[in-house]
């Protein structure tokens, strides 16, 4: 019987009790009768869904009450683990997780575009997922799931095409070019040195004199501010906003970590409770809606004056005018208070920038490379040199992006029963080959995106090291494989399918920028050696950290560049 076929026999059972009740009163006795009729009929349904559910194999729980879920947090071993289950149990098995239940993981290229193409309609976000989001982003693109979110989307991605993010690369310049300013000042500032530690990833320089604060976020605040809300924070000349503070607190390791919202994936509602994370979305709420709220009104002042705001090229000014189109088509209010939120988050969230200059800092030789070309480039490129006349910054962004993913796997529900083709046959538990695996509904499935990216059987036996070249020329006996994933560059970092990134031409824009601009002014180190241990701090999202530094940081040396 198929899956549709299933459905039609199920409610045809129910249509015909209905009928029956509504038909008369019915005896006790052909009550009892029906009664155990469709008793069996449930379950003769139940047992030909569990003979048409493939019993797959993974790893025995290390612990009834944890599975996985501990061990699993650590993203230094989690790339290491899946692969190694993938070879021993199949390319789907089932991994143990907290009181007795299970996820299914995906590592067929074939089982993974699948699950793309169905993603929002036929899975949708787990009920922790669901209300995670809403308490931090509200009920936006993110949250949303089916119709609700193909409309958001459609609206929102006009903001985010090529067209938008081209006029938003001088916003980009602008904000880096600060940080140039404040890092000349203070290795200047340093007698009888050419050089200063700056950590790169947090909120301060290593030095006891005031000057504006330039690590990276600061350029990535000032900039996403500018380009997705038309609004200043000021980050890099020395404002202390409470947008600034909120945001670095989602960072806390101490925050994202504790056990009861590990917990909360198998009790979503423990997510109600007055935990800090729901103090500080309550915050960030608060704070995004006063900031949109002022731009609304800087709008209606200059409709009411017969001004224009065609000048205002913002994300969040494009989605105001989606809004005001109104007709069921357009954004709510609500709804883009939410797409605020999840722009801003994303954008002051993502990590690659500062794995970008360890990874520099650790490879002079690819330092040098990359500076030669964005040298000989010489003016500021615009959105399209960054795209298409700059060839080895374009590798050494996907070489970063593939090792170091800002997500690094997400999980779905499946919301009907679901048969996923698999590329090659594999074992079930039950000792027979099948080429493809059913999944009942329910089921709780995961997409592995930092392991994938680092997997040895797609990109080789050198996944897990950094090497630009890679780009350059397919590696032999992986091309095939890798051709299966249908992400930007066959990366799974942006994800894909409905669920895409919709901020990632921003994204890339804003990284190629910040790169092209520090490294051709600046020679960055480590400051214990290119064999300096880096570990990943568990934040909000997983962020670098050099081993034995506190708060997650990053310092590096950096020296003027001398021609």
């Amino acid at each position: 019987m198929g899956l549709s076929q299933s459905k039609d026999y199920s409610r045809g059972i129910w249509l015909a009790f209905k009928d029956l009740c509504l038909a008369g009163p019915l005896s006790g006795s052909t009550t009892c009768v029906l009664v155990l009729i469709l008793a069996s009929l449930y379950r003769l349904q139940v047992y030909r869904q569990r003979q048409r559910t493939t019993r797959i194999r993974g790893p025995q729980s290390p612990s009834w009450v944890y599975g996985f879920a501990k061990t699993l947090i650590d993203t230094t071993i989690t790339s290491d683990l899946y692969e190694q289950w993938a070879k021993e149990y199949g390319p789907v098995y089932k991994v143990p997780h907290l009181l007795g239940q299970s996820k299914v993981i995906l590592w067929d290229p074939k089982a993974v575009s699948h699950f793309f193409t169905r993603d929002t309609w036929f899975y949708n976000q787990t009920p922790f997922t669901k209300m995670s989001l809403e308490l931090v982003m509200g009920r936006g693109v993110m949250w949303a799931d089916g119709e609700s979110h193909k409309r958001q989307r459609k609206t929102l991605n006009p903001a985010f095409g090529a067209a938008a993010v081209r006029s938003l690369t001088s916003i980009f310049h602008n904000a880096v070019h600060k940080a140039v300013i404040a890092w000349d000042a203070e290795i200047g500032s340093n007698s009888g040195t050419d050089c200063a530690v700056i950590d790169v990833q947090q909120w301060y320089l290593f030095s006891p004199k005031k000057i504006p604060a330039c690590a990276l976020r600061h350029i990535v605040l000032d900039s996403a501010g500018i380009a997705i809300l038309s609004h200043d924070f000021g980050a890099l000349d020395g404002t202390d906003s409470e947008v600034e503070q909120v945001l670095n607190a989602f960072s806390s390791s101490a925050f994202v970590s504790s056990k009861s919202v590990m917990l909360a994936q198998r009790f979503p509602s423990i997510l109600k409770l007055p935990l800090p994370r729901t103090q500080f979305s309550h915050r960030l709420n608060h704070i995004m809606g006063e900031i949109c709220q002022e731009m609304l009104l800087r709008r209606r002042k200059e409709k009411e004056t017969g001004g224009t705001d065609q000048g205002d090229k913002s994300c969040l000014g494009l989605l105001l005018k989606a809004e005001e189109s109104g007709g069921g088509a357009g954004l709510t209010p609500q709804e883009v208070l939410a797409q605020a939120r999840v722009l801003l988050l994303g954008g002051f969230e993502t990590t690659a920038g500062n794995w970008a200059f360890i990874e520099l800092a650790r490879n002079p030789d690819i330092q040098t490379k990359l500076r030669d070309e964005c040298l000989e480039f010489g003016s500021a490129p615009s959105y399209d040199d960054l795209m298409n006349k700059l060839p080895y910054l374009n590798i050494v962004v996907n070489e970063v992006l593939r090792l170091h993913a800002s997500v690094a796997e997400i999980p779905r529900v499946a919301i009907e029963e679901d048969v996923i083709p698999l590329s090659e046959p594999m074992l079930t538990a039950t000792g027979n080959s099948t080429d493809n695996v059913c999944i009942p509904k329910g089921t709780e499935v995961v997409v592995p995106f930092a392991a994938l990216n680092r997997s040895v059987s797609i990109w080789g036996p050198d996944a897990k090291v950094f090497k630009p070249s890679r780009w350059l020329k397919e590696e032999e006996g992986t091309r095939g494989s890798r051709e299966t994933l249908p992400d930007y560059r066959h990366l799974m970092t942006f994800g894909n399918g409905a669920r895409m990134c919709p901020g990632r031409l921003f994204a890339l824009a804003e990284f190629k920028v910040v790169l092209f601009v520090l490294v051709k002014n600046f020679v960055f180190e480590m400051v214990d050696g290119p064999e300096a241990k880096i570990v990943e701090s568990l934040g909000f999202l997983p962020r670098p950290s050099v081993a034995g530094e506190s708060h997650g940081s990053v310092p590096l040396r950096v020296r003027r560049y001398e021609v």
